[in-house]
């Protein structure tokens, strides 16, 4: 049986939003304009991705599932760039870039082999599978950018050195590429031990609420956690791989100081 919410039972939900609001200005803690604008954003673009999708599950194109899904990937990586804040490097083509191609891969690998869903891109199983790949390994992808800038900054000096005395860029910065990739991975590394045992993942939430049997809700949730270990991996590797290449000129100069 799935239970109805109605627009009340939403406005009543909000005393959550209102109680971190509370607790933002009593602890002068300078959340709660985030809190509002973010809450805002999160209702509308809600109830515009439902519309959205109610059309394109009726029109079930190719081309208008693609187009849906690079959007998705387009504002995950306008996000990135607003958390990742960095002035010396343009980074944000190649971050669009490795995560449409790591993403669209993880996702039609699913759909396609693991689920044998027809055809693969079913806009009923691709854009939410798709979704949850892009929302879980968004995070990953801005962490391993965040460590990998710092760790050029704070080990210049020994890169510079190691540039000069022969090396070029990949060796100079081998360890903080792999420092960056292991900082992106190990959030979803640590949701794995966790899950079924100290919470339990949206996926398998959404299905056992609307009366799934509980053993096929279990399958789908291993199978997104996965997915989600391998787009957090490709992501990161790539995404760590084609930006440390614009942190250095091409005569393996580092531009970052």
């Amino acid at each position: 049986m799935i239970v109805e919410i109605n627009f009340f039972q939403l406005l009543l939900g909000l005393v959550f939003i209102l109680l971190a609001g509370v607790s933002s200005v009593t602890f002068s803690l300078g959340l709660h304009k985030d809190l509002f604008w973010g809450t805002v954003r999160m209702i509308s673009q809600l109830f515009l991705m439902g519309y959205v999708l109610k059309y394109v599950f009726q029109v079930d194109s190719l081309l208008l599932v693609m187009g849906l899904f690079t959007v998705m990937i387009a504002f995950a990586a306008n996000i990135i760039k607003g958390r990742v804040k960095e002035r010396q490097v343009s980074y944000i083509f190649h971050v669009f870039i490795s995560m449409l191609l790591s993403f669209t891969v993880i996702t039609y690998f699913s759909t396609r082999l693991l689920l044998n869903v027809q055809p693969w891109y079913l806009p009923q199983y691709f854009i939410p599978l798709g979704g949850m790949v892009v929302g879980n390994s968004t995070n990953a992808i801005a962490i391993s950018l965040e460590r990998l800038f710092s760790g050029l900054r704070e080990k210049a000096a020994l890169v510079e050195m190691q540039l000069a005395l022969g090396a070029d860029y990949k060796e100079a910065s081998d360890d903080i590429l792999r420092q960056a990739i292991s900082a992106g991975m190990i959030p979803a590394v640590n949701s794995l031990m966790g899950m079924g045992i100290v919470f339990i993942p949206g996926m398998m939430t959404g299905q056992l609420l609307a009366g799934a049997d509980p053993i096929l809700a279990i399958k789908y949730q291993i199978m997104v956690m996965m997915m989600i270990i391998g787009a957090t991996t490709l992501g990161s590797v790539l995404v760590t791989y084609l930006v440390r290449r614009r942190c250095f000129t091409a005569d393996n100069r580092l531009l970052i100081n």
